[in-house]
């Protein structure tokens, strides 16, 4: 469970996260921290995650207690892959306020080495991509899940036949009528959201973007 509760707050966007790769409660400080959990929620590598995990501790140069909460501990599927505490913020608050976060990001650099994890600092650069454009747009299918069997196979055969094509020539492959081909649509998204058929997510998703079998 989080650390501490986290506030509301009338400058930025706080909220709670419905995520099933959360390990307690998905609350966020920010929309930059709700993207971020969405692609954590998005990537197949993640085997889960803890927001707000753990409260470091430490003395100042004065001697004067100080404390940090981290935002986001993430879990990987690969052993080889270490656990990563990640904090999440905008560039310019790292710039207006380093004077103040250095001795905790030293802080949480010094706890990770010691229980064999690491530390990494995440930016808006990192997450305001189209690759998250894509994850917004495909992850309320995934959630969903397919919506007919008989689809899911009728698409995955047609795309082992054409092998490369775009998701309106697949549809209108199989369908003639835009009735039938839109009802097509959300089993697409669903395969191609659970990477069982294959899309550029770093490119905006247009019905001409190219497909290919996963």
């Amino acid at each position: 469970m989080p650390i501490r509760k986290i506030p509301k707050n009338y400058r930025n966007v706080t909220g709670i996260a419905a995520h099933s790769k959360a390990q307690g409660q998905a609350m966020f400080e920010s929309t930059l921290e709700r993207d971020f959990l969405m692609l954590l929620e998005f990537d197949k590598n993640v085997d889960g995650f803890e927001v707000q995990p753990i409260k470091l501790k430490w003395l100042n140069e004065q001697g004067k207690s100080r404390s940090y909460t981290p935002d986001t501990l993430v879990y990987y599927k690969k052993q080889t892959q270490c656990p990563t505490l990640f904090e999440v913020k905008y560039r310019s608050d790292i710039k207006e306020n380093w004077k103040i976060l250095k001795p905790k990001f030293k802080a949480a650099i010094r706890f990770c080495r010691e229980n064999g994890w690491k530390f990494k600092l995440i930016t808006e650069v990192e997450i305001k991509t189209t690759y998250l454009e894509s994850v917004k747009f495909l992850l309320p299918f995934v959630r969903r899940g397919a919506e007919n069997e008989d689809d899911m196979m009728i698409l995955d055969d047609k795309l082992s036949q054409l092998k490369v094509t775009t998701p309106k020539n697949l549809i209108s492959s199989i369908y003639s009528d835009e009735i039938n081909q839109a009802s097509l649509l959300p089993t697409l998204w669903y395969l191609i959201g659970s990477r069982q058929i294959q899309i550029d997510l770093a490119s905006k998703i247009t019905m001409s973007s190219k497909i290919w079998k996963g």
